[in-house]
């Protein structure tokens, strides 16, 4: 098996770091072997055998990697490269279990990368770090739960309490979780989405009345006349999507590709489950690359808008229908003379400060709109992770609306979920600001008065913690440590805390930054049987395009004292709320039938819950702007919006930073160290430059430097963060643009330094500075 013994957190680039050229394809047959040696070295033969036929298969489990759907047919191997390393993770042989943290204190533990981490394999039993100790000890699961029970209610106000969960959390847990914070009294309720899809979340509700996508995979593979990808990576985030754009180029249609990087997986697709992706050339899927500036999507939109509406003048002075959707416009959409008036106001020269596209580039891919009659978009993090991420999203729906491709088949918004269930999640009342109805049906099934004022998001509770207004930190699943802005202060602030409880699969950094007293309590993975109450579980997840099916996992546990998600919350609500709380905890605690029976009385559109999901492929949630064109917002419309552009000011001798994950990544967990496709083995601390920028700033191909982020603060002074030791690779970046991997330059992300509105870390719009580093 892998050999991570001497991996160490250092801050110098690794010794086995080596350089390559980038790859101008993805997948192939180097997918399918780097795929099945990290199943084949975790999980053995065997093992690993039994597993992978049943991934994504309609008897089997989901993958507990990204949130892309499944074929109403799924084909026999129907995962991904990073599937397979996900499901290697999960099922992997090696064990973190009491005679580890023995030998393992936590100060130790400290000092190991996140990959070696995670390479320590699976929690076997619950563990308690006592105050003042630098061990990890094992306790039966009555003293945990008794202890987190006690410390829950000895708080002076129920929102001392944070309760974060990870996009890997079923339905079923989700909503006794939420339903337990609830019946405590908070609404502090942060998770993942908010520190990804919240910004799209925030600009669709505005904009059509609903925060999910407005597409369905048939619409891409069988009917879109152009997908406009921006700001996604689907190659490494989401591999499977591949396969969806091929189909879509093999019937004709067009792909324009939007992103400060050139992507393999964007550029040519080999498709190791057909001839041409195993023998031949695969498929080139991106027609046309716009290399856009970090924060520059806005601009491009807006551009686009302009343009489009001055083709429409030009065709109908000429006696030539319009191109935009007038009649769509005029029976469907609120605020378009006002968004037209800011479009013919715009500023080119902003434009071009803000995207360092030629205004051809742009008319080119207008001409492309206007060839097409069925347009979809699909971003992810490069759209989300800006300061102006809810305008350009909301400029993107505005885009969109002009010709009516919103409600149609083959049209629509696509933002792509980074996380098997973070969108069922949110669905089932994970969120720190739920809406009054969502309440009034809680309280209606159970009876008690929900809270009603907003709790806390993740930076809010970042916050929370570095003040000292926290008793108790809990997280179900995820890495909070690792996945935050701003490191020093996060961690700092974890350490603090009189208590953090974390429910997990495996280890990883936020277990070794431990409160005062901190347990881990381990849990059952996606991949095992679940017997809670002498029974077969089955759980439920939502994907990106609204789709609700069971997960089945087959696996032996990894250990006799592991217990489901579902089970340790109701037993934690249990013990904290007492006898007198009449919800039935631990009937749902024995059949999560009973917990769905719960589900379809209080979330619209899970009505005939348990029937409906035993269907192969389960059932497809409303959603009125794609069903039939109603918009629930404020103006019953789909709003157009104006969006004031803010050009970000780049101080010379500065680059704007983006945040990314490898190809050897999913979100914080690091299955190995290469990124293949950029053309990197052997490490992680390298940053990605453009090599005339390299040149312009004093330094060369190869050499080690140190990213110092600045920060104005709104008193004017500057802030400084560094991340030391970093290779400088030249590479066909944006032209002021950069690139580096998290969780290793978080510590570069102010808190403050957030999208308006949403509140998502910016962290893709960092401005730094390259220093050698101190001798």
């Amino acid at each position: 098996m892998t050999d991570v013994s001497d991996e160490a957190r250092t801050e110098a680039p690794e010794k086995t770091l080596r350089i390559g050229p980038p790859k101008s394809s993805a997948a192939g047959v180097p997918g399918v072997v780097h795929g099945l040696a990290h199943v084949l070295d975790e999980a053995g033969v065997a093992r690993g055998l039994r597993t992978l036929p049943l991934l994504n298969q309609h008897r089997g489990f989901d993958c507990p990697g990204c949130a892309w759907p499944e074929p109403g047919k799924p084909h026999l191997a129907e995962f991904c490269e990073n599937g397979a390393k996900a499901v290697a993770e999960e099922s992997t042989r090696r064990r973190a279990d009491a005679a580890f943290f023995a030998e393992h204190p936590i100060s130790e533990l400290a000092t190991w990368t996140d990959h070696r981490l995670g390479k320590s394999g699976r929690l076997t039993e619950p563990m308690l770090r006592d105050e003042g100790a630098d061990h990890y000890r094992p306790v039966s699961w009555d003293e945990a739960l008794d202890l987190v029970a006690t410390e829950l209610r000895g708080m002076e106000s129920p929102d001392q309490a944070a309760f974060y969960t990870s996009g890997r959390t079923s339905n079923e847990a989700a909503f006794v979780y939420q339903l337990l914070a609830r019946k405590l009294g908070t609404n502090n309720l942060p998770d993942c989405s908010n520190m990804c899809h919240e910004s799209s979340g925030t600009a669709l509700v505005e904009t059509l009345g609903i925060g999910k996508g407005s597409v369905s995979l048939e619409d891409i593979t069988y009917h879109a006349d152009l997908i406009v990808v921006v700001g996604q990576n689907p190659g490494t985030n989401h591999p499977r999507m591949l396969t969806a754009l091929e189909e879509a180029k093999d019937r004709g249609a067009r792909i324009v590709a939007i992103n400060p990087l050139p992507e393999a997986g964007l550029q040519t697709f080999k498709n190791p489950q057909r001839v041409r992706g195993v023998v031949g050339q695969g498929t080139k899927l991106a027609d046309r690359f716009l290399q856009v500036r970090l924060a520059g999507d806005l601009a491009l939109f807006q551009a686009v808008n302009r343009l489009l509406l001055e083709a429409d003048d030009d065709a109908r002075t000429a006696g030539h229908p319009g191109v935009l959707d007038h009649e769509f416009i005029a029976e469907h959409t609120s605020g378009f003379p006002e968004a037209a008036a800011a479009w013919r106001s715009l500023d080119w020269a902003d434009v071009d400060a803000a995207t360092g596209l030629d205004r051809s580039e742009i008319e080119d891919f207008v001409g492309d709109v206007l060839a097409a009659d069925r347009i979809i978009v699909c971003w992810a993090m490069g759209l989300t992770q800006h300061k102006q991420a809810v305008a350009t999203i909301r400029e993107v729906v505005s885009f969109l609306l002009l010709r009516g491709n919103v409600g149609r088949p083959g049209a629509g918004a696509c933002p792509v979920r980074g996380h098997s269930n973070v969108q069922g999640d949110r669905t089932m009342g994970i969120w720190e600001r739920p809406t009054g109805a969502f309440l009034d049906a809680l309280a209606t099934e159970f009876d008690f008065q929900p809270p009603r004022a907003p709790g806390h998001d993740v930076v809010d509770t970042v916050r929370a913690l570095r003040d000292g207004e926290l008793r108790v930190f809990m997280a179900v699943g995820g890495n909070f440590a690792a996945a935050t802005p701003d490191s020093a202060v996060t961690e700092a602030a974890l350490r603090e805390v009189p208590l953090t409880v974390h429910v997990s699969t495996k280890l990883n950094r936020s277990h070794v930054l431990p409160g005062k007293r901190s347990l881990v309590l381990p849990c059952l993975g996606r991949t095992e049987r679940d017997h809670t109450g002498g029974r077969e579980q089955v759980v439920t997840v939502e994907d990106s395009m609204s789709v609700v099916h069971t997960s089945r996992g087959r696996l032996d546990p990894a250990s006799d004292s592991l217990r489901s998600e579902t089970a340790i919350l109701c037993d934690l609500a249990r013990r904290t709320l007492g006898a007198d709380d009449p919800t039935p905890w631990e009937e749902f605690a024995g059949d999560y039938a009973r917990v769905r029976d719960s589900i379809s009385r209080v979330v619209p559109g899970f009505e005939d819950f348990e029937r409906r999901v035993a269907e192969p492929g389960g059932f497809v949630l409303p959603h009125p702007p794609r069903d039939a064109r109603l918009f629930p917002t404020t103006t019953g419309k789909a709003n157009f919006t104006v969006n004031e552009l803010e050009v970000v000011q780049v101080p010379e001798g500065r680059l704007l930073l983006q945040t990314v994950r490898s190809h050897d990544q999913f979100n914080t967990t690091v299955y190995g160290l290469d990124d293949r496709y950029r053309g990197v083995k052997g490490g992680r601390r390298v940053v990605f430059v453009h090599p005339e920028d390299l040149t312009a700033l004093g330094f060369a191909d190869g050499d080690t430097v140190d990213l110092i982020s600045e920060w104005r603060t709104a008193d004017g002074t500057v802030e400084e963060r560094r991340a030391p030791g970093f290779r400088a690779i030249a590479f066909p970046t944006a032209r002021g643009c950069a690139a580096a991997y998290f969780p290793e330059t978080n510590v570069l992300v102010p808190l403050d330094h957030t999208a308006d509105r949403s509140n998502t870390p910016a962290s893709k719009s960092v401005v730094i500075r390259l220093d050698r580093p101190a001798r």
